[in-house]
This record gives structure tokens, C-alpha cells and sequence, in this order.
């Protein structure tokens, strides 16, 4: 891996020295064991807000809707209308 970026972040000796000491017991050098949790860190915040959860009534009335067949209401069917009317 070719780094390009820096992140600089100012510790308490104390949050130091509990880092170093974790690298050490990962058997990694502080920088791997940092970048390899903030990644982690990063990654398990992303799929948090990526993913949706329903209850098992949400989930069976969202599997009716998507089997009932398309219908669009007056608002859509208007900016669709502006929409052709403009071109786009």
C-alpha cells in the first residue's frame, strides 16, 4: 500500500499508551494496528447507516406494496408532466 494521505490526532498520555500497548499485543506496528481499527471503526459506521431494519409488519407491508402493480399519484404524474415539458 502506497500511503498519500496523513492524519494527525493529539492523545492524552494515557490514550497513548493504551494504543501502544494494544499494537504490541496485536503484534502489529502503531501505525497497521491504528489504520486497521479506524477502517474498522469506519466501515461498521457506514453499514449502520446503509442498512434498514423493519419489524416482521413493516417488512410483509412493504413486500404488498412492492407486489401491488405501479400507479403513480397526481403529484408524480404532474413532474412528469413538467418534466416532458422541459425536456428532461
Amino acid at each position: 500500500m502506497t500511503a498519500a494521505a496523513r492524519l494527525d490526532l493529539r492523545l492524552s498520555m494515557k490514550d497513548r499508551e493504551r494504543i501502544d500497548r494494544a499494537a504490541a499485543l496485536a503484534g502489529l506496528p502503531l501505525a497497521a494496528f491504528v489504520r486497521t481499527a479506524v477502517l474498522r471503526e469506519a466501515d461498521r459506521t457506514v453499514a449502520a447507516e446503509s442498512v434498514a431494519t423493519l419489524s416482521l409488519t413493516e417488512s410483509k407491508r412493504f413486500l404488498a406494496a412492492l407486489g401491488k402493480p405501479f400507479a403513480p399519484n397526481a403529484a408524480l404524474r404532474r413532474a412528469l408532466k413538467r418534466g416532458s415539458e422541459l425536456g428532461i
